[in-house]
């Protein structure tokens, strides 16, 4: 306690030197001006001043110059006008029996089965990652897969990701009043499906987009695709002035459930739900009165120049020609590395000076003293961060960065909460988690929020929000009817003996 103690004042001293310094210097000279008289300021004047002005006048002209070039020329600032997350229809919801049942049926309408699925360890697998995985019994999965037999085709691919598409941009639009030709920039992100006309092109057909509207498609990035597009937008609005961008972040499932024997690609079906997010920023100053956040920093980390990095998630054929994304062995440590490079960037940017005095000095120590300092100081980025939302992609992504980053477990609530309520929805998730640190009601004007989400390639991409007000919870918000009952605790044993009671009838 004691040492917690003498960091806080650390922190403290250090974060308001200047403070600290300036106001008694400040108390000084005016206790010194009070006492100046008419005949001391002619004095100064005639000494110094009068003598001087070749001087002056350019120095003022220059200072006066610098900052109107400064004003003109730094980034306008973009705002988080609002967002909204899909929240699927609840006949779609998919407890962890029902999500078995459906890799049964899969299998089972798999033509090269002939109707047969007798093999019983891969469903033991399944179990086993479900049991493990972080999620709850309140996911949804599409409506496709769960009919009998399910509709694995490209229709019913296309039918999923228009509903997740069109439900949160209808419920955006309400919410902000915005008429959908007023968007001058679109982003949409999906990974793995990306049909012809694109799903950017299929925003701009439904909701009628004007003629000149910048619209870009991004496919194949992965889970950390959702920071990409904000990052894109960003530059697109500090270009084009007075607009609104309108980023759209979405996966499909239906198209890309895995019916093979591959165990490595086995695990993407037990984490992936149907989830989607719509975002709606501006670069309009009259805007920032009714925005819920002001964008500070966007980091993007990509480590793909290394084979390792490139190929520990790849999508490809097994053995016996099925579709799938496998996960190598080498994830865990590519993955640790990508965020530390990823943090390296961020730290300096945002922590406070006394967090980087720390590191530097252990740094120097480190290189003077090798044999006696075994580790970098780790700072503490709650002293910079107020909320973390960790993309929800597993309950072992969550718990690495909890245990690195030194945070409580109230710190990746809102992920591990995410996590059991609606599964792992890729680039989408990072917003499932800032909704509900809004209905808890934990978001203060400054607050400031980091949001870090790791996909293929391998990237670990980062953007942090400033909130510009007390942000409630928007309307139709995907936690309205369940926050009160969050965070759960996991049954373990309870998802074990449904899982198993599935199993048996199987």
């Amino acid at each position: 306690m004691t040492s917690v103690n003498v960091k806080l004042l650390y922190h403290y001293v250090i974060t308001n030197l200047f403070n600290l310094c300036f106001f008694p210097l400040t108390a000084i000279v005016a206790g010194k001006a009070s006492r100046l008289t008419i005949d001391d300021l002619h004095h100064l004047y005639y000494s110094y001043l009068q003598h001087n002005l070749i001087t002056i006048a350019p120095l003022f002209a220059f200072t006066v110059f610098g900052s109107v070039l400064y004003i003109v020329t730094r980034p306008k600032p973009v705002y988080l006008v609002e967002y909204s997350c899909y929240l699927p229809p609840t006949h779609c919801r998919s407890s962890i029996s029902k999500v078995m049942d459906i890799f049964y049926q899969v299998r089972k309408a798999d033509p090269s089965r002939n109707g047969t699925c007798d093999d019983s360890s891969w469903l033991e697998f399944l179990r086993k990652i479900q049991e493990r995985s972080g999620l709850g019994d309140e996911t949804h999965g599409p409506e496709g897969l769960l009919q009998v037999p399910p509709l694995k085709t490209f229709a019913a691919a296309r039918e999923e990701t228009e509903q997740v598409i069109i439900g949160a941009l209808e419920n955006l639009f309400k919410n902000t009043k915005v008429n959908p030709k007023e968007i001058g920039i679109l982003v949409v992100n999906s990974s793995m499906f990306n049909p012809t006309p694109s799903l950017s092109a299929m925003v701009v057909n439904t909701f009628k987009l004007r003629s000149n509207v910048r619209s870009f498609n991004l496919g194949g990035m992965g889970c950390s695709a959702g920071v990409i597009a904000i990052d894109l937008a960003k530059d697109l609005l500090h270009v084009h002035k007075n607009t609104y961008a309108l980023v759209v972040s979405t996966e499909n499932i239906t198209y890309n459930i895995y019916a093979g024997d591959n165990r490595s690609m086995m695990v993407s079906n037990c984490l992936f739900r149907v989830g989607g997010a719509a975002i709606l920023l501006s670069n309009k100053p009259r805007d920032r009165r009714r925005s819920k956040y002001e964008l500070v920093h966007t980091v993007r980390t990509h480590t793909g120049a290394d084979d390792k990095s490139f190929r520990c998630v790849q999508q490809g054929d097994d053995e016996s020609g099925k579709t799938g994304v496998s996960l190598s062995k080498d994830i865990t440590d590519v993955a640790g590395r990508t965020v530390k490079k990823n943090i390296a960037t961020l730290g300096p940017l945002i922590l406070p000076l006394s967090e980087k005095l720390l590191f530097f000095v252990t740094f120097i120590a480190k290189k003077l003293f090798k044999d006696k300092v075994k580790h970098y100081y780790v700072p503490d980025f709650k002293l910079a961060i107020d909320h973390f939302c960790i993309h929800a992609g597993g309950r072992a992504v969550i718990d690495v960065l909890e245990k690195n980053l030194a945070l409580a477990p109230i710190d990746v609530e809102a992920s591990r909460s995410t996590l059991h309520r609606f599964g792992n929805t890729s680039s989408s998730s990072i917003w499932y988690e800032l909704a509900y640190i809004e209905a808890k009601g934990r978001m203060k004007k400054g607050n400031k929020v980091w949001q870090i989400a790791l996909g293929s390639g391998f990237k670990c991409n980062s953007a942090v929000w400033v909130a510009l007000s007390n942000v409630k919870a928007s309307t139709n918000s995907p936690w309205e009817h369940c926050i009160d009952r969050y965070p759960v605790q996991i049954d373990s044993d309870s998802a074990k003996s449904e899982t198993r009671v599935q199993n048996g009838r199987s």
